[in-house]
C-alpha cells in the first residue's frame, strides 16, 4: 500500500474515522441517555450521516488507490452506517498488523 495519494492519506482517513466515531457516540448519548434534546440530536444525526457518506466514498477511493485495504474500505462503507466504531477498529488493526508507514516516508516505498 502506498503511504498516501494526495489528500487521501491513511493518517487523515484514520483521524476522520475517529472523529466520526466520537460524533456517533455523542449521538447515542444524546438520543438515549439525555432524552433526545433537539436540535442537538438532529445536528449530530446529520453529521453522522454526512460523515458516513464522505468516509464511504473516501475509503472506497483510497482502496482503489491502494492507500487502505479493501477489508478496511468495506468495514467503513458497509458497517459504518450502523456503527463507525468498526471502521476505527479496522484502522487500528491495519496499522498495527501491516506496519503502515508515516506520511513522511518516501512516496515510492512499499509498506509491506
Amino acid at each position: 500500500m502506498r503511504p498516501g495519494a494526495g489528500p487521501l492519506t491513511f493518517t487523515r482517513l484514520k483521524w476522520t474515522s475517529f472523529t466520526h466515531s466520537c460524533v456517533y457516540l455523542a449521538l447515542l448519548i444524546s438520543a438515549f441517555a439525555a432524552g433526545k434534546p433537539e436540535p442537538l440530536t438532529f445536528v449530530l444525526g446529520l453529521a453522522h450521516g454526512l460523515l458516513w457518506i464522505f468516509m464511504s466514498l473516501a475509503c472506497i477511493t483510497a482502496a482503489r488507490l491502494r492507500v487502505v485495504s479493501l477489508r478496511l474500505a468495506v468495514a467503513v462503507a458497509v458497517l459504518g452506517g450502523i456503527g463507525p466504531f468498526f471502521g476505527s477498529y479496522e484502522f487500528i488493526r491495519e496499522q498495527r498488523g501491516h506496519g503502515v508507514p508515516d506520511e513522511a516516508a518516501p512516496k515510492g516505498r512499499d509498506s509491506r
